[in-house]
C-alpha cells in the first residue's frame, strides 16, 4: 500500500448517520410550504388563516438546510483528502450523473406540462428558446431554482476547498466570510444597482451564508461536535447557554417572521424588505444548527417507529424534492366541489399526504426495480441499505 493509500486510509471519517434525518426534516419543511402555498392566498378569510400561515412560513427551512448540510457533507469527506487532479474530475463526474442529468430530465418535464397545459398556440422556435433559457436559469419549474443554486455551488466547490487547503487560516473565519458574501449581496443588490438582479433568489450569492457555515462545520466537525450535540456528556455551563441562547434565536426569529408575514398578508402591513430577509436568514441560520441537534436526539434516543421512516425519507429526499410537485399539481386539478369549511381543510391537508405518500412511493418503486434510476432521481440508496455521511440522495451527498 502506497503512502498515499495509507494517508487517505488513516483519515477516513466517522460515518454521522444522523444526517439523513436532517434531509427528513428539510423535504418535510419543503413540502409543507408548497403545500401551503395556495391555502395562505386562497384562505385569508378563515379563522385558521393563522396556522396555514405559520407552517408556510416558519417551515421554510428547506432550501437553506439542504445547502448547509451539502456543504457540512462535501467539505467533511474532502478537506483531509489530497486535491488532486482526478479528485476533482471524480467530483464533477458524479455531479453530472446524479444531479445534472436528473435536473435536465425534470425541467423537460415540467417544462412540457406547462407548455401543454398554458401554451399550446406556441411556435416551435419560441419553445425551445424558452425552454433554453429556463434550463440555464433554473425557471422551468417553481421548485427546480434549487438545484440550480446547488449546481452553482458545486462549480464553486472545488475553488473554495482549494482556497481553504491552502490557507488553513482563512477557513476559520468561514462564516464571517459566508454572511459578508450574502449580505454584500442583498444590500448592494436593493441600494446601489439601479436595476436589481432578476430572480435574486435563484443566484447563489443570495444562500452564501449556508455554504460557508456548511463548510466551517465540515472542516472543524471533530472539534466542535462536543459543543453542537446536546447530550448529557457535552453538558457544561457555558455549552448550555450556548444551546439555550441558540434555541432563543431560532424561536423568536421563526416567530417574528411568521409574524410580520402574517400581518402582511392579512392586513397590508408593509415593512421594509431588508426586514424580511434578515429575519429568514437568522431563522433558517440558526435552523442548520439546530436541526443537527434534533436529528443526533432523535437518531440516539427516539424511537426506531420514528427513526426508519426518518432515514427512508431522508435518503429519498433528492428524488422526492424533485417529483412532489408533480403530484400537487394533480391533486389541484380537483378540489372540493363544497363549500363546507371542515371539507376545505381536509383537502389542504391531503395535499401534503397526496405529495408526501406519492412521491414516495414511485421514488422507492423506482429505486427497486428501474434499471439506470440513477437517471431520474439521483444516486438512491439500494433498498434496506444502511445510510451514512458517505451514502445520501442526490445533491446532499454524492461525495
Amino acid at each position: 500500500m502506497n503512502k498515499q493509500n495509507q494517508l487517505v486510509n488513516k483519515q477516513q471519517k466517522e460515518k454521522i448517520p444522523e444526517l439523513q434525518l436532517v434531509r427528513a426534516m428539510a423535504i418535510m419543511g419543503v413540502l409543507c410550504v408548497h403545500s401551503t402555498s395556495n391555502a395562505v392566498s386562497e384562505m385569508t378569510g378563515s379563522g385558521y388563516f393563522f396556522i396555514y400561515n405559520f407552517f408556510n412560513i416558519f417551515m421554510k427551512l428547506g432550501t437553506p438546510t439542504f445547502i448547509f448540510l451539502s456543504s457540512f457533507v462535501l467539505f467533511y469527506n474532502y478537506y483531509s483528502r489530497p486535491l488532486t487532479k482526478s479528485l476533482v474530475t471524480g467530483f464533477f463526474k458524479k455531479r453530472l450523473l446524479y444531479i445534472i442529468i436528473p435536473y435536465f430530465l425534470f425541467s423537460v418535464l415540467y417544462f412540457a406540462i406547462l407548455q401543454y397545459f398554458y401554451y399550446p398556440d406556441r411556435s416551435f422556435i419560441e419553445t425551445i428558446t424558452s425552454f433554453g433559457m429556463k434550463l440555464i436559469t433554473g425557471k422551468a419549474y417553481t421548485h427546480l431554482y434549487f438545484v440550480f443554486i446547488s449546481i452553482q455551488f458545486y462549480v464553486l466547490f472545488p475553488l473554495v476547498l482549494w482556497l481553504f487547503k491552502s490557507k488553513p487560516a482563512l477557513s476559520k473565519w468561514a462564516i464571517p466570510i459566508g454572511l459578508s458574501i450574502q449580505w454584500a449581496f442583498v444590500l448592494i443588490n436593493k441600494y446601489v444597482l439601479t436595476t436589481p438582479v432578476p430572480n435574486k433568489g435563484s443566484w447563489s450569492l443570495s444562500y452564501a451564508s449556508y455554504f460557508f457555515l456548511g463548510a466551517f462545520i465540515g472542516i472543524y466537525y471533530p472539534k466542535l461536535k462536543a459543543w453542537i450535540m446536546m447530550n448529557r456528556e457535552n453538558a457544561n455551563p457555558a455549552r448550555i447557554a450556548l444551546w439555550a441562547a441558540l434555541w432563543l434565536i431560532w424561536l423568536v426569529a421563526g416567530i417574528s417572521h411568521v409574524y410580520i408575514w402574517y400581518q402582511f398578508r392579512l392586513n397590508g402591513v408593509q415593512y421594509n424588505s431588508t426586514l424580511y430577509e434578515l429575519l429568514w436568514n437568522v431563522h433558517t441560520y440558526t435552523f442548520a444548527l439546530v436541526s443537527l441537534q434534533v436529528a443526533h436526539i432523535i437518531y440516539y434516543k427516539g424511537s426506531s417507529l420514528l427513526v426508519k421512516p426518518m432515514e427512508r425519507l431522508g435518503a429519498l429526499s433528492f428524488g422526492i424534492y424533485l417529483i412532489h410537485p408533480l403530484f400537487l399539481l394533480i391533486y389541484r386539478k380537483f378540489p372540493p366541489v363544497t363549500g363546507t369549511a371542515w371539507i376545505i381543510h381536509l383537502w389542504y391537508l391531503g395535499g401534503i399526504v397526496t405529495a408526501l405518500v406519492g412521491s414516495w412511493i414511485v421514488v422507492s418503486l423506482t429505486a427497486r426495480f428501474i434499471p439506470f434510476s440513477w437517471m431520474i432521481f439521483g444516486n438512491l440508496p439500494k433498498p434496506k441499505s444502511k445510510p451514512s455521511i458517505n451514502q445520501s440522495p442526490g445533491t446532499t451527498h454524492v461525495g
